[in-house]
């Protein structure tokens, strides 16, 4: 079975929306859907047109080795974000893909207390995606 990522861009196969961006939130948070929802909608923000990961955090189907983050075997975004940030939540959030989710089979539940705090396009977490100071999640 593919596993599902977290973290995916519109576009991307089975992109389904995983939750909704708070934007009044101090740092960029998400609330996490109660069903699913095709990942692939427009998207309107202020009177204007918005990018669907200013205002979605989407999951799709991992893109494995078309994705920088794969390493031929696990996700080195998840393991970067387990091992650099703290928990953000201290039990379980209620989750749609966590059976399928390639950083909970990778990284088990610090990955899940984790997830709550990471944002698709999050400037403030480039060094974290990437390592560097390039944008691409």
């Amino acid at each position: 079975m593919a596993k599902l990522c977290p973290s995916a861009q519109p576009g991307m196969d089975q992109c389904r929306v995983l939750g909704v961006v708070r934007h009044d939130a101090r740092r960029g948070r998400w609330s996490y859907a109660e069903s699913a929802a095709r990942g692939d909608t427009g998207c309107a923000r202020d009177g204007r047109a918005a990018q669907t990961t200013e205002v979605f955090r989407l999951a799709a189907t991992c893109a494995e080795h078309r994705c920088p983050h794969f390493d031929g075997a696990d996700c080195q975004l998840a393991t970067r974000i387990v091992n650099m940030l703290p928990a953000a939540v201290d039990s379980l959030p209620p989750c749609l893909i966590r059976k399928e989710c390639r950083w909970y089979t990778q990284e088990g539940d610090a990955a899940c207390r984790r997830c709550p705090a990471i944002t698709t396009r999050d400037l403030r977490s480039v060094q974290i995606t990437r390592g560097k100071s390039q944008d691409w999640m």
